[in-house]
């Protein structure tokens, strides 16, 4: 049994040889981005989706989750989100796990797609995760804690940047640090530039994952 409630969208072929797992944004649920399967899925055939939600509810949106506090945002201290911050990654990594064997995947078949502060979930405990994921896809996201990735890292995976360059909650610098602090470690980035796009997935960044994704996966669809 899963440690985090979740929405699954079942592939559309009906097989299972992959799985995407969709890492939502602050104050907001599972939902907010299962429904990318519906166009994804399309392209995907033979991946399941799952979509986990946060452990915790939003602080400044009770209706939304949270994976841990911002404390610039909610006035939480800097030591109860780290703290926060680490249980999250604990309870995630179960839940990777646990979604691997139920859909009976190998975790190099197995991709991470983030928003917000899923993309910085997403980003700090994939590598250092003990094997390798198939990638990691963030969208609108940052790398925490960059200083600590070099001692820290135990698997690379390839990785995807996306992000809109009229973002106004995540700056979008946030990506070149992260794509030049990941590509010093020994990563290969990937990132693309979502013109005149906010804090939001536009169908040209997510174009770019579906294909990104794809070629992760060895997946290469038929006109």
């Amino acid at each position: 049994m899963s440690v985090l409630k979740y929405g699954r969208k079942a592939s559309f072929s009906g097989n299972c040889d992959s799985l995407v797992i969709l890492i939502h944004g602050y104050g907001a649920d599972g939902t907010d981005l299962l429904g990318l399967a519906n166009s994804l899925g399309q392209h995907m055939p033979n991946t399941v989706f799952v979509a986990p939600d946060a452990p915790h509810k939003c602080q400044m949106n009770p209706s939304g989750r949270e994976w841990f506090p911002i404390p610039w945002i909610d006035g939480s201290s800097e030591v109860d989100a780290r703290l926060v911050m680490e249980q999250a990654i604990n309870t995630t990594n179960i839940f990777i796990d646990d979604m691997i064997k139920a859909e009976n995947v190998d975790i190099n078949n197995t991709i991470l797609l983030g928003f917000s502060q899923g993309t910085m979930l997403s980003l700090h405990l994939a590598p250092r995760r003990d094997t390798a994921l198939a990638g990691v896809v963030g969208f609108s996201g940052r790398l925490l804690e960059p200083e600590s990735l070099e001692e820290e890292v135990k698997s690379k995976m390839p990785i995807l940047l996306v992000h809109g360059d009229s973002d106004d909650v995540v700056p979008f610098e946030s990506l070149a640090d992260a794509a030049n602090n990941l590509t010093m470690n020994g990563f290969t980035v990937y990132s693309h530039v979502a013109k005149g796009v906010g804090h939001g997935i536009s169908p040209d960044g997510l174009g770019t994952a579906l294909q990104f994704m794809n070629n992760m996966l060895g997946f290469v669809e038929s006109d």
